[in-house]
């Protein structure tokens, strides 16, 4: 399958101003991020702020994870919710397919693929470290009703105790996989990218509350499973949706999917 554009209408071409793809996009979207990521990082776990949060909401909880199996944390949050996201991935699944069809849909294949290929990958990828990181979640801990010992994620875990897979988090990867749109709309409608980046932060922000209030994760987890989800959507939105100078003529701009410029007319 292709995923080349026709050419649009000068008029949208005139209508949208994507951001530039150069060193200060880069700053913003790549170097403070990791600068709040490391910073956010140290707080949580080197000086215990996972710790001081989840004690927290345990006492508030009456010492026990009473909202572990709660109809609007387990049932509403965790379970249809993340069949939600799922059902989204699905619906731009079937717009992608569409898009092979229908004329109108065709200078979106490019995009519609970035955004399936971006939250797949991107719960996958969590999925994936979930297994390597080795780490309880807060409920097996004997700070909070387990038995099993603190052991954070730059200290060697024993080899007596059983394997675990908690972090990152999974089940806010299936709404922080959605930043994403920030990438989508950027590429599309610029103006739009905001809502985007909203819709992907509040969803994976709601997901992983609810996780938390369960105690199934300490915040750093979900933290962990944004920088994730946000580096894979950055790498493949520099991959597919900026396209590199076509060999053209000097008077005339090809463009590759729907506000799409070439970096230098940017």
């Amino acid at each position: 399958m292709s995923y080349a554009a026709p050419q649009l209408p000068s008029s949208l071409h005139a209508a949208r101003s994507p951001l530039a793809f150069d060193r200060d996009f880069l700053a913003r979207h790549a170097g403070w991020p990791l600068l709040a990521f490391v910073f956010a990082t140290v707080l949580l776990i080197p000086l215990r702020g996972d710790l001081w949060l989840a004690d927290r909401l345990y006492a508030w909880e009456g010492h026990r994870w009473s909202l572990q199996q709660g109809f609007i944390t387990q049932h509403l949050v965790h379970v249809m919710g993340k069949r939600l996201s799922t059902l989204g991935w699905y619906c731009v699944a079937l717009l992608l397919i569409a898009s092979g069809s229908f004329p109108r849909l065709k200078a979106w294949r490019r995009p519609l693929f970035f955004l399936l290929l971006a939250t797949a990958l991107s719960t996958a990828a969590v999925g994936t470290l979930k297994l390597w990181t080795d780490m309880d979640c807060p409920w097996d801990m004997a700070r909070y009703g387990g038995s099993r010992p603190f052991i954070d994620l730059f200290t060697a875990r024993p080899a007596l105790l059983p394997r675990a897979s908690c972090f990152p988090a999974g089940h806010a990867s299936a709404g922080y996989a959605w930043v994403a749109l920030y990438f989508f709309f950027l590429a599309t409608r610029p103006r739009l990218r905001w809502l985007g980046l909203g819709t992907g932060l509040a969803v994976g922000l709601l997901f992983g509350f609810a996780q938390q209030l369960r105690g199934a994760h300490f915040l750093s987890h979900d933290l962990w499973t944004l920088a994730v989800c946000w580096s894979i959507a950055l790498l493949l939105y520099a991959w597919l949706l900026v396209p590199r100078r076509a060999p053209v003529a000097r008077s005339q701009t090809v463009l590759s999917a729907p506000g799409l410029l070439p970096r230098g007319e940017r």
